[in-house]
């Protein structure tokens, strides 16, 4: 399941013409480079950023290595995941921190962007990483924004600083000075957006940026406007200086655009993406890893991490003993489940597996109630049924679906994922025959 959709889809559907011959030609790498330029704009990029995409991949398809290698498709596939990579920063920005703490991060954005619920969910995940952060409501136009706040404070755990309707710049001088006192090492400022850019915004931003000198200045940016983000961006980014961006909402119908676009026309790298509604659901922005998944090569280094964070190595080592011997059971899978709901969207999840779109798994797989729906079904088994579900027969799964409130074709459909699973682990065999698990 590529990410971005149609992006990945169409990308692969032009590599699909060129890697299956044993030679190319000119030609056909001129009409392969013009599919892809088609395919970038109707994603919504740029169309300069395109231009110079293309030419750049051109340039290097055309050369002799290419040419001449024994597998020319391939050497192109690799030369657009490297440019893909090259165009969207190359390697991921880290935050900055201050010399002398509180480190101080000024969020901005347009209203309906996801700024207010974003500035919650990088205070969580800097919780994670042993930061202790505070929150600050300088947003005191937008009816209820500061009670917001307070709700996205309490639902992370972090304290939200407010003045109530005290001039914004003052109110983040007076938080700097009560974190520094509190001994918070980090804090998070929520500005004012707009429903679009304009002089008064600005100028309140402006005031905020010289009163506290923040450290660093995050552009949240709602990735499924498209062109427009950009444009966005490079507004604030004119006014303000941004020193980066957060892209929301790359787990909805996106088409790419302002991916493939920001650090290419504003120079700021994209450091964090929002990839889902929960306060978990927020990661560093990899550019190489996110080439690969738009590329429906996996990311399988996320993958990793996610299941770190999520599942102890004794949980891991024993499924990889289970695997190994053969002995992996539906009471494994639905544990595997549970596991899976820690680490987030399964249609994310999957987007990370290398191959996994060509896979085509049946839709229900990455439906997050037929988990809900698959879990009635397996406890609806006796335990020897669960062990070994080669023994089911037409009477069983009838009792089966029957006792957990479904269909036959329901219980059909989770075996046949629970066999598609097993097959999918095999990628992670080494080339000795033994096992590794990818976390």
């Amino acid at each position: 399941m590529a990410l971005f959709g149609s992006l990945g889809e169409k990308l692969n559907h032009v590599f699909s013409k060129i890697t299956k011959r044993g030679t190319l030609t000119e030609l056909e790498i001129k009409n392969a480079m013009r599919e892809i330029k088609l395919v970038l704009l109707e994603a919504d990029v740029n169309y300069l950023v395109v231009k110079d995409f293309v030419n750049k991949v051109s340039e290097k398809a055309m050369g002799e290595r290419v040419m001449k290698s024994l597998t020319p498709g391939q050497q192109i596939v690799k030369i657009v995941n490297e440019e893909l990579c090259e165009l969207m920063g190359s390697t991921n920005a880290k935050l900055a921190v201050a010399s002398k703490p509180p480190t101080v991060i000024m969020m901005c954005g347009l209203q309906g962007a996801g700024k207010t619920t974003m500035c919650g969910k990088l205070a969580k995940l800097l919780k994670k990483q042993g930061k202790k952060p505070m929150l600050v409501a300088c947003d005191i136009y937008r009816p209820a924004a500061i009670s917001q706040l307070k709700t996205v404070g309490k639902s992370v755990d972090v304290e939200v600083y407010d003045e109530g309707t005290n001039k914004p710049h003052k109110t983040a001088v007076n938080a700097i000075k009560y974190a520094d006192k509190k001994g918070y090492d980090t804090v998070i400022i929520d500005t004012a957006g707009r429903l679009q850019i304009n002089e008064e915004l600005m100028d309140e931003l402006l005031d905020i940026k010289k009163a506290v000198n923040p450290t660093e200045i995050l552009l949240t940016v709602d990735s499924m406007i498209g062109q427009e983000s950009v444009n966005v961006a490079t507004t604030f980014n004119e006014k303000l200086d941004i020193s980066g961006v957060i892209l929301t909402k790359l787990d909805g119908d996106t088409r790419g655009g302002a991916a493939l676009s920001i650090k290419a026309v504003t120079g700021k790298p994209i450091k964090f993406c929002g990839v889902g509604e929960k306060m978990d659901d927020i990661e560093p922005f990899h550019p190489d890893r996110m080439a690969s998944r738009i590329l429906d090569m996996g990311d399988v280094l996320s993958l990793i991490e996610k299941a770190q964070q999520n599942i102890t190595e004794e949980e891991a080592k024993k499924l990889e003993k289970k695997f190994r011997e053969n002995d992996f059971t539906l009471d494994d899978y639905l544990v595997q489940f549970e596991n899976l709901k820690k680490m987030g969207s399964i249609s994310d999840i999957l987007s990370m597996i290398p191959g996994a779109n060509k896979l085509k798994l049946n839709a229900n797989a990455v439906d997050e109630n037929q988990l809900a729906k698959n879990k009635s079904i397996i406890l609806s088994m006796t335990k020897k049924e669960r062990q070994n579900p080669d023994i089911l027969k037409g009477s069983h799964k009838r009792r089966i679906a029957s006792g957990s409130g479904t269909s036959i074709q329901d219980v059909n459909i989770l075996l046949k994922q629970f066999n598609q699973s097993k097959e999918m682990m095999k990628q992670f065999k080494n080339k000795k025959g033994g096992f590794r698990m990818p976390f």
